[in-house]
């Protein structure tokens, strides 16, 4: 049966025009009424039969015009109330235009103020009036209020405003705010959509006592990740589930609603807000573009392709070297961007001619190059594939753009390429020397960017983590005091772009984002296992392996010799490092390569890898790079090995 609601609801706009026609009647009587104080004689009751369907009539038309006979009233907001104000206003001068014009003799010109003030007064009374029935009695039927828990809301933003008023609007949020807590004393005593500031976040853990809380909502904006991870703390103490809603700034853009409650995730606990670039600068060299990312298959990789995507490239060149990945990158692209033209290109940065052919061909005026292998403790096993993926592959792309005047590249190197001590650091340090040395006289502008570690990307900690906990333990961490910089997958995607907006002709800057203090490894298990429903060392054991060959406790940002400086945006700092010499750079590529190419031993190309590295560090020469190599070949040679014949040079000089 059709409910009485619904059948209201099909003849709505001729109920509020009706609804309408009584107020503006209304308002008139009382403005004769009350400037005669209640005492209508026959002459003012004439007048004002005469005078009132001219009122209803004008008024009619007016409000038509303003359309105030669309929307829903139960949704009223201040800009309705202002915009039937306005509506008023008009009427209120049309109509006395038509009494002086008309020159109705006995009617009080003072009615005309009060038969305005009175409409809108009316009006607005009614919308109000409807709004907060609908909020207190026919809201409150779409949930269940046997679910309802008594609720505190962490924060007093537009965020926590906004999820203040939704859960007094309706059950369906499954929540009664007894009170809200702020990030700041003064706030205490004030109130929030009805609700009162009862304390702050150090109070928490006794107003969830005092208050009898069911539950507890962080409503927080962007950048309170201290404030998170303290509330966080607090409820696991007191046994109450601690939710999070979205920020504003999601809610906003319509991306999430606010009823997306949902759990409290490690990127809230950051301890720092993320970092927002500049997107009207990227979309200015990528928009209408054809832009080339190598390792496009790859978690930084595919993230990079989606973030370019959305500034509209004309052509998006995925070129990667595994077939599966690219193919599900491409038939995901093509269907949330089918305008972009995507050019899916199976390819080898290793392979010189390759890269060369792919440069010339689709002629990309912005090449990222995130191919690379990352893996430290993989790398320590084969420091050969490091050298020939890591510094040739980078080596031959840059040439290859520069071949082709490809307007900017930008390297995804890694923090762990400062005073590195894995091959990877290692071969992703001498990679930056390449950008570094062959950007002087480039037409091609050459920069790097360093990493952090990025939250979800493939082989990072969280994904390891999340499937020890699943098998139930134990969670390994290699040592209590091993600490990191987190970043979030947008944010180093977003990071690459904007340093491509940055790089400069003939610099070869390597550009470093603030991170903020890095994060204890160990922290984040026992984030991830509480966020998991378990507790750590009761249901999840955490186990202290040692760390592993290549890895070492803390992470830096630059090195010793290193300056900083700032750039256009406050988050993000130029790497101030002396380029090396690029004939020395290129003859220890070539160097490390042949040596690679003889199939030597872990332990033996490590030690190329170092010793090639120190003299790049020290400004060495040429002979210095050769002795260091020749040590390597001999030591191998003594050691029984046979080294294959080096193949033909693929560098140059």
């Amino acid at each position: 049966m059709e409910s009485v609601v619904s059948r209201v609801a099909r003849f709505r706009r001729l109920l509020i025009v009706l609804a309408h026609i009584v107020a503006f009647a209304t308002a008139l009587v009382l403005a004769f009424l009350l400037r005669l104080d209640f005492s209508l004689s026959e002459v003012n009751r004439g007048v004002l039969m005469s005078t009132l369907p001219l009122f209803v009539l004008v008024k009619t038309l007016v409000f038509g015009s303003f359309r105030q006979y669309s929307g829903w009233w139960r949704f009223v907001t201040l800009s309705d109330l202002l915009s039937s104000a306005r509506a008023t206003l008009v009427s209120a001068f049309v109509l006395a235009s038509l009494v002086f014009g008309l020159q109705l003799h006995g009617f009080p010109r003072s009615v005309l103020v009060l038969d305005a003030i009175l409409t809108v007064g009316i009006l607005s009374t009614i919308r109000v009036a409807i709004r907060l029935g609908r909020e207190r009695f026919v809201g409150r039927s779409e949930g269940d209020p046997r679910l309802v828990k008594r609720t505190l809301v962490v924060g007093t933003g537009l965020t926590a405003e906004s999820l203040i008023r939704e859960a007094a609007r309706s059950f369906r949020l499954n929540m009664r705010v007894v009170g809200i807590v702020a990030t700041e004393a003064h706030m205490v005593g004030s109130r929030i959509g009805g609700a009162p500031v009862v304390g702050v976040v150090s109070d928490l853990a006794s107003l969830i006592s005092a208050l009898e809380v069911g539950q507890v909502v962080s409503a927080l904006d962007s950048g309170n990740g201290d404030a998170v991870r303290d509330v966080d703390s607090q409820c696991r103490s007191a046994d109450v589930p601690h939710r999070v809603v979205p920020p504003a700034t999601a809610l906003i853009d319509g991306s999430v609603a606010i009823a997306k409650m949902r759990d409290v995730s490690l990127q809230d606990l950051l301890g720092r807000p993320p970092v927002r670039l500049d997107s009207t600068q990227i979309a200015r060299i990528i928009n209408g573009e054809t832009v080339l990312v190598t390792g496009a298959g790859g978690s930084i990789g595919s993230e990079i392709c989606r973030q370019v995507a959305r500034f509209g490239p004309s052509t998006l060149v995925m070129l990667e070297q595994a077939e599966n990945p690219l193919f599900a990158l491409e038939r995901e692209l093509q269907a949330e961007y089918p305008e972009v033209r995507l050019e899916p290109l199976i390819a080898d940065v290793f392979d010189g001619e390759r890269m060369q052919w792919a440069m010339g061909h689709f002629q990309p005026r912005v090449v990222l190059h995130a191919a690379a292998h990352k893996h430290v403790p993989l790398m320590e096993l084969n420091p050969s594939e490091a050298i020939k993926n890591n510094v040739i592959g980078t080596l031959n792309v840059v040439r290859a753009c520069q071949e082709a005047q490809v307007d900017v590249f930008v390297l995804i190197s890694t923090d762990k390429a400062v005073n590195p001590t894995s091959v990877m650091g290692a071969s992703k340090r001498i990679a930056e020397m390449v950008v570094q040395g062959l950007a002087p006289g480039s037409q091609t502008k050459l920069a790097a960017v360093r990493f952090g570690n990025v939250l979800g990307s493939n082989g990072s900690v969280i994904p390891i983590f999340k499937q020890q906990i699943a098998a139930g333990g134990p969670v390994t961490v290699t040592h209590p005091e091993m600490r990191r910089y987190f970043m979030t997958i947008p944010e180093a995607t977003q990071l690459v772009l904007q340093a491509a907006t940055y790089a400069a002709p003939d610099a070869g800057d390597v550009f470093v984002l603030d991170m903020g203090e890095p994060v204890a490894i160990v922290d984040l298990a026992r984030d991830l296992i509480r966020l998991s429903g378990l507790e750590p060392g009761r249901d999840v054991q955490i186990a202290f392996t040692g760390i592993r060959p290549g890895e070492k406790l803390f992470e830096e940002l630059a090195t010793d010799q290193e300056s900083t400086d700032t750039t256009a945006h406050d988050r993000i700092f130029r790497s101030k490092i002396a380029p090396p010499d690029s004939e020395t750079v290129l003859w220890a590529a070539q160097r490390l390569l042949d040596l690679a190419r003889q199939c030597f031993p872990p332990a033996q190309m490590r030690r190329a890898i170092f010793d090639v590295l120190d003299v790049l560090e020290r400004r060495g020469s040429r002979d210095q790079i050769d002795t260091a190599a020749n040590a390597v070949v001999a030591d191998a040679t003594d050691a029984g090995g046979a080294p294959q014949a080096p193949g033909a040079a693929v560098v140059g000089h």
